[in-house]
């Protein structure tokens, strides 16, 4: 069994021309699922990449993070879309297609130096990465690498990862899209 075999492609969505990559059909596979937390949980077990917490991006950071930092021995911090976290938050702004959006995370959840392996499902254009990374950043925290299951090298997102000093890692690849 492979992970990228477990991914189901959905034609034209969200919009004509886009093959949408799903990974639900890899999580609700109990082997699928456990064979990508496993192959994460084996590359921070080492200790090469040091941190203190995984902070999941919302949504599917959310089903990754958790297992992973239970895994790990690690806490876990929800890194939400706008509006979503009661209290006080701090908020990062960042770029769409057509307009902008806003990611927020809990004031005093990263602690000045806290070192913050962020966890999603995708990596594209790299936005909400690079989103999530200057909201770390800007808590003063540091982002040890940002972790994903999928990534589309076409679309350059681990370019621009790249060129902002940020290492990276994906279990899978889908070119051409």
């Amino acid at each position: 069994m492979n992970i990228k075999d477990l991914i189901r492609t959905i034609p034209d969505y969200p919009k004509p021309g886009i093959l949408f990559r799903d990974i639900t059909t890899l999580i609700k596979n109990p082997v699928g699922f456990r064979m990508v937390i496993d192959q994460l949980t084996q590359r921070y077990l080492s200790g090469e990449i040091a941190f203190d917490v995984v902070a999941g991006i919302e949504a599917r950071g959310f089903i990754l993070g958790g297992p992973l930092a239970y895994t790990l021995g690690k806490g876990f911090i929800p890194i939400r879309k706008a509006g979503k976290l009661p209290g006080a938050v701090e908020r990062q702004e960042y770029a769409l297609e057509y307009g902008t959006d806003r990611i927020e995370v809990h004031k005093g959840a990263i602690a000045p130096g806290m070192r913050v392996l962020l966890i999603d499902d995708l990596l594209a254009t790299g936005g909400t990465a690079l989103a999530a990374a200057t909201l770390v950043e800007k808590v003063g925290g540091r982002v040890a690498e940002i972790a994903f299951i999928v990534d589309l090298p076409d679309l350059k997102g681990g370019a621009r990862l790249k060129a902002k000093g940020y290492s990276f890692v994906t279990l899978v690849e889908f070119e051409g899209e």
